[in-house]
């Protein structure tokens, strides 16, 4: 995935500015900055969720295997489904069972729908790489608001992962989560990064280092520097992202 000059508005104001960034295939990729830098907004213009903004609007080009997701006649949802999306807070969908939750985006794929057995077949295999099958197995039917916070985020995870998507793009997803839900989180993104890009905006400093292949630091809505999270936490090239990650402001 490739972002070439990005610049997103909320109304008259200029939250993302010409970003250019190459996001490898297969690694993950961690956002950092501090709060209001344009990480969220930047993020969320990757799968053009930040035109279901009122009064939003974005310029640029993200191109997904040479197409520009915001070229002509591009569908919207169908960018969302191989450019999935996890937000801070878990959100089941209340009315819907466990089972249902993670079959929902299979309601929106191109061409013909999954039969019942090929549905329950994407469910199970989903919530077991969202580490969550052995869990929830023989509760599928029940109301997905009654898993702990930690559950629910990873059945969102699920939920986003059942489309098979190329790209899962993660906003602060353990913010809300106690440590051992952030632990089990955290090492789920690390292994998903064996079958798809990864991309995770986090506060966390210490997590971006923990799960991340390449660090990239915004601020002001500007990218300021992206390397390989080894040298972006060690020897970063740029004074306001050592100034950053030593602590001295943010």
């Amino acid at each position: 995935m490739v972002a070439e000059q990005v610049n997103a508005w909320f109304g008259s104001t200029h939250a993302v500015r010409g970003v250019q960034m190459r996001i490898l295939d297969r690694h993950v990729t961690a956002i950092i900055g501090p709060s209001g830098c344009g990480k969220s907004t930047y993020l969320r213009c990757l799968n053009r969720m930040h035109e279901t903004v009122p009064n939003a609007r974005v310029e640029g080009r993200v191109l997904l295997d040479g197409r520009d997701v915001y070229g002509k006649g591009v569908n919207a949802v169908a960018v969302r489904k191989h450019v999935g999306m996890v937000f801070q807070r878990p959100t089941p969908f209340p009315t819907m069972s466990i089972r249902d939750n993670v079959a929902a985006g299979l309601r929106v794929m191109d061409g013909d729908r999954p039969s019942r057995r090929e549905a329950d077949e994407i469910v199970e295999r989903a919530l077991r790489r969202a580490a969550l099958w052995d869990e929830v197995k023989d509760r599928l039917s029940t109301g997905a608001v009654a898993l702990s916070g930690g559950q629910q985020q990873r059945l969102c995870i699920a939920r986003a992962l059942a489309t098979e998507p190329e790209v899962l793009l993660l906003d602060e997803p353990t913010a809300s989560l106690d440590p051992i839900s952030t632990q089990s989180v955290e090492e789920l993104v690390y292994e998903l990064r064996n079958s798809m890009t990864v991309v995770i905006v986090t506060h966390n400093m210490q997590q971006a280092a923990r799960v991340s292949d390449f660090t990239c630091f915004f601020l002001n809505g500007e990218m300021v520097e992206m390397g390989a999270t080894d040298s972006m936490f060690t020897t970063p090239k740029d004074s306001r992202t050592e100034a950053y990650i030593t602590g001295r402001f943010g």
